[in-house]
């Protein structure tokens, strides 16, 4: 028996050496309602604490500093190289930065041997769409809408109502008739779930707003509730740039060319790289425009 204590005192002392998995929803929910000065005197307090700095990898993701977020998750990983999510950290920092297959690489991996990981999903998810592999973004999502909710955390489980919805209306849109009828309905459906979960949520207030300019009328589109959304949706996130290239085909809609081009300039200024800046500006639509109300 004194063996046995012994043994377990030894592995209690060198945990440092051992790997652990974060209690990554319980982290991200945290940062959420954490503000940058708090995350990092939670740093400052308990330095050698990789959920502390989890969570400032986190919140500097929140307020789009990514350089930033990089940072901490390669704090952690120096120390601890095992712990998955801190890679994933960087795979979404890569993702932001437009490399998206360095990023599909890391989160396949992730994914690979942490199956119930839903953030890996989200941001591959978002890759796909971008890459205009829209069934395979909904196929993504799909993993984390079925997961037991108690086991996902708010924000991700909110980001996969809202990218289910998006891609469906981009294969609605690009599909045939009985695609815009079986893949249409379920857009705004999933949107208002998402809205009903997180109502003053920056890609919330986006999801709905780009669905009220680009759905036809006779669906429900709506030019004043789209502007009244995407407003909403900078009013809560000022850096969030896909908002703003689309407030700017809101305003290109009414025949307003300068706020088009401010707020498309805006978008550019936030993200030089914005796939969706740039599909708006060179008029190519990869990821669906207005056309008209239609």
């Amino acid at each position: 028996m004194k063996r046995i204590v012994i043994l377990l005192t030894l592995i209690f002392f060198s945990g440092a050496n051992l790997s652990f998995a974060l209690d990554w929803a319980k982290l991200h929910e945290e940062a959420d309602k954490t503000d940058l000065p708090k995350a990092k005197a939670a740093v400052q307090a308990k330095p050698g604490s990789a959920e502390a700095r989890y969570v400032l990898g986190l919140v500097y993701l929140n307020e789009h500093k990514d350089n930033d977020a990089k940072k901490a998750f390669e704090n952690i990983l120096e120390s601890n190289p095992d712990i998955f999510e801190a890679r994933w950290g960087l795979a979404e920092v890569l993702r932001r930065q437009h490399q998206l297959e360095p990023s599909k690489k890391i989160i396949a991996e992730i994914i690979k041997l942490n199956s119930d990981f839903s953030p890996a999903y989200i941001t591959l998810a978002y890759v796909l769409y971008i890459q205009m592999d829209f069934n395979g973004s909904v196929r993504t999502v799909l993993k984390v809408m079925n997961q037991d909710k108690d086991k996902v955390d708010l924000s991700n489980y909110v980001r996969a109502y809202l990218l289910y919805g998006g891609a469906k209306g981009a294969i609605a849109h690009f599909g045939g008739p009985l695609s815009k009828v079986i893949n249409g309905t379920a857009v705004f459906s999933n949107l208002k779930k998402a809205e009903k979960l997180q109502p003053e949520n920056a890609a919330v207030k986006y999801g709905l707003g780009a669905f009220y300019l680009l759905a036809p009328g006779f669906v429900g589109g709506d030019l004043e509730l789209a502007e009244e959304y995407l407003t909403k949706s900078v009013e809560l996130d000022p850096l969030f740039a896909n908002a703003y290239v689309r407030l700017a085909e809101v305003y290109k809609a009414k025949g307003d060319k300068a706020k088009y081009e401010l707020y498309l300039a805006k978008a550019f200024e936030i993200d030089p790289g914005c796939e969706l800046a740039r599909d708006v500006k060179n008029n190519t639509c990869k990821y669906v425009c207005y056309e008209g109300g239609k």
